[in-house]
């Protein structure tokens, strides 16, 4: 035991010892004094006796070792600080995942050549060529060409955008289906992507560690404890050399009592066996959490911020609504054929809503829609400009239907033939069909909500409305997100950031909490502390609850090991000697040090039974 305890008390708990030395240097104390205070002289109490029983046996006394509670204290410590460490390295991976989206070669056009080089040597001015599916590299405008591009990681709007001569781009966005050709305007650190990766570094490093709750009574704990252990030893020799009795052995053991029966086991426990349960309780309910901070401050929010696109919506544009003036299965059918040749966005959501009816010479109108042929006769599916281009006729009761849904924020398509129009289809993103009653349970529980939403100010009041949200923030970017959460922290408000995409990562590492949904990007789950699995908003108030009882039971650990200390502590001291002649032996110390311990963890085990 004394071989075992040495490699565990000498390597791998050295740090304590020397972190406590430092402490004491300074005039200082915390968890690392008292751990290494309560080990050093258990340890080298069980070392003497070990080499020397006779000096207890000759006086009737047992010769006891306390070699496992070194062990054991320091393991359960480094274990905890173990779990601290993965955590934060699973933050700074969300930075290596931002820069992951740069692609490292590019396609260039250099003296009328086309050559590969790589993203260092892209300079402004430099003419980029963009093919199907590639990532954009850098910042700048179309020269040629038009296409498609997903700006989700920009706006978080999950509909990709028209891109022609003249339009902006930007790097880390994706290209669709055409090819285009831009001239490079912000490179390197200048680009958007950059300064998305610049935010989140810059929100992950400003967030100070809080200091431990231990620690904080430790500071004060643990002068108390050596005060009370060296007083002990001193009054026991006053009283031996009053009386003529030898009380040496009297004094060591309270020393060592005293010093044994403070380990901060119990302390120590209080607070990590609390968090570990409530982590294990949150992901039995779909609620992942990576950061213990996180569980403890989910309570004390004031603000919930959510993202729009894929946390209160689905994230994919659906066919929300349609009007016929003639319902047929065959004019559907055609309608679905034509879509699903098409390579527009919206063309798509058509497409899956809708049977498909093989058709012909079908035709694409960049920005108004396309034509086909089926049995003869032409058929179109666009916007107003295609319909009024094509003269065909346009009934009260279509164009009423298209202004009820353009009032409701939905992207509005038209179907006709070549006389008259047949239906008009409306297009958005819909909203989930918990977000309403999440939305409710947080604001019961008297958190404020906010959405925030790059898309524009109708589309964002229209979903804000039908989810209950009474302020919304609309057409904002990444950075204007994480402004606004800083404007709140300035304010002295705990804010929550509820996001699921890459455009939200920078807010997320700068809100004091913050959530991802598991249906979401990898690098929003990588820059959030907690993530909701699937997509149901709810779980963020059983989030908010289990946060609650699981401080609640942190408090109820601490008091419980606090009133163990108030009362064995001058037990240990010997205050009852005088009095009936009881000498708290150290095993016993030892034994009810362990006592304590699992009355915490039993206490934090119940967080199992309780409902969320």
């Amino acid at each position: 035991m004394w071989a075992l305890a040495t490699i565990s008390v000498v390597f791998f708990g050295r740090d304590f010892y020397v972190n406590a030395w430092n402490q004491a240097k300074h005039g200082h104390a915390n968890m690392d004094t008292l751990i290494a205070l309560s080990t050093g002289v258990a340890y080298l109490f069980s070392m003497f006796n070990t080499l020397f029983p006779s000096v207890w046996t000759s006086r009737g006394l047992e010769s006891h070792v306390y070699f496992e509670s070194c062990a054991v204290i320091i393991a359960f410590i480094l274990l905890g600080r173990l779990l601290e460490e993965r955590a934060k390295f699973s933050t700074s991976s969300a930075i290596r995942r931002l820069a992951g989206l740069q692609p490292r070669n590019v396609t260039i056009k250099r003296g009328g050549e086309i050559v590969i080089a790589d993203i260092e040597d892209v300079a402004a001015g430099d003419i980029v060529v963009v093919k199907p599916g590639e990532k954009i590299a850098v910042d700048g405008m179309v020269v040629e060409g038009e296409s498609f591009v997903d700006e989700s990681i920009l706006t978080g709007e999950s509909i990709p955008v028209e891109k022609k001569a003249g339009n902006k781009v930007f790097a880390g966005t994706i290209n669709q289906t055409g090819s285009f050709t831009f001239n490079a305007e912000k490179v390197g650190a200048e680009t958007s992507l950059a300064q998305i990766i610049e935010l989140v570094h810059q929100a992950q490093g400003s967030r100070a560690p809080s200091q431990r709750l231990a620690d904080k009574i430790a500071s004060v704990f643990v002068p108390a404890v050596i005060c009370i252990a060296v007083l002990a030893f001193i009054i026991w020799n006053i009283c031996g050399m009053a009386t003529g009795n030898n009380y040496l052995i009297h004094s060591i053991l309270t020393l060592v009592t005293v010093l044994v029966i403070a380990c901060p086991c119990a302390l120590g426990l209080a607070t990590p066996t609390a968090i570990m349960v409530g982590i294990g309780k949150g992901a039995q309910n779909g609620i992942l959490i990576k950061d213990a901070e996180a569980l403890e401050n989910f309570r004390k929010t004031d603000v919930v911020a959510l993202d729009k696109t894929g946390t209160l919506t689905s994230g994919c544009p659906e066919v929300t609504d349609e009007y016929w003036t003639i319902c047929e299965e065959r004019l559907k059918g055609i309608l679905g054929g034509m879509e699903a040749i098409s390579q527009h966005p919206i063309a798509e959501a058509i497409a899956r809503h809708y049977p498909h009816t093989e058709v012909s010479g079908v035709k694409n109108f960049p920005g108004k829609g396309a034509i086909c042929i089926f049995e003869g006769k032409k058929y179109f599916a666009g916007n107003l400009a295609l319909m009024e281009n094509e003269g065909v006729k346009l009934s009260y009761s279509i164009l009423e239907k298209a202004k009820e849904f353009e009032s409701q924020a939905k992207t509005v398509v038209y179907f006709s033939d070549s006389a008259e129009v047949l239906a008009v289809i409306a297009v958005a993103d819909k909203v989930k069909e918990t977000s309403k009653q999440a939305i409710k349970e947080l604001q019961d529980l008297g958190t404020e909500v906010v959405m925030l939403s790059g898309d524009n100010p109708l589309t964002a009041k229209a979903i804000a409305e039908e989810c209950g949200i009474r302020e919304v923030k609309s057409s904002m970017l990444p950075a204007d997100k994480e402004n606004f959460i800083r404007e709140l922290q300035s304010e002295g408000k705990k804010v929550a950031m509820v996001g699921d995409g890459i455009n939200d990562s920078a807010a997320l590492a700068r809100a004091d909490v913050s959530i991802a949904m598991g249906s979401g990007s990898d690098i929003a789950m990588d820059s959030a502390k907690i993530t909701l699995t699937g997509s149901d908003l709810r779980k963020l108030a059983s989030a908010v609850r289990l946060s609650q009882k699981t401080v609640k039971t942190i408090k109820m650990n601490l008091f419980w090991a606090f009133i163990y200390n108030i009362i064995a502590i001058p037990i240990a001291a010997g205050v009852l000697y005088p009095i009936n002649g009881f000498m708290l032996n150290p095993m016993i110390a030892g034994a009810a040090m362990a006592l304590s311990s699992v009355c915490v963890v039993s206490n934090s085990l119940l967080l199992n039974f309780r409902k969320i």
